[in-house]
């Protein structure tokens, strides 16, 4: 059963930024996009596990700081290899102050 939890303040993540949430042992990111929707994703790279919260956010992508591959944090989707393997998704909301996501 999936619950909601509170990861964060809305405010703790920049416009067009990313963030690390951890709970339950697992690595998350959560995105602010250009028009403030929150986004969640699993937090490491589907390539080699590298936290994907120290990479760039730019439009609605994220760049892993690694080899630069890139997904769409919106969907998972891997935009740009090396990745090959999608990116789990999550809900994600907020009601302006604080985000939460479904896990």
């Amino acid at each position: 059963m999936a619950d909601w939890i509170t990861a964060c303040k809305l405010a703790d993540i920049e416009a067009e930024g990313v963030i690390r949430f951890d709970h339950g042992g697992k690595t998350y990111a959560i995105y602010r996009s250009p028009t403030d929707e929150v986004f969640c994703t699993d937090g490491l790279c589907s390539h080699e596990a590298v936290h994907l919260a120290d990479g760039l956010v730019m439009d609605y992508e994220i760049e892993c700081p690694k080899h630069s591959g890139a997904f769409d944090y919106r969907t998972g989707e891997a935009l740009r290899m090396p990745p090959c393997i999608n990116l789990q998704t999550y809900q994600a909301e907020t009601d302006g102050v604080d985000v939460k996501i479904r896990v």
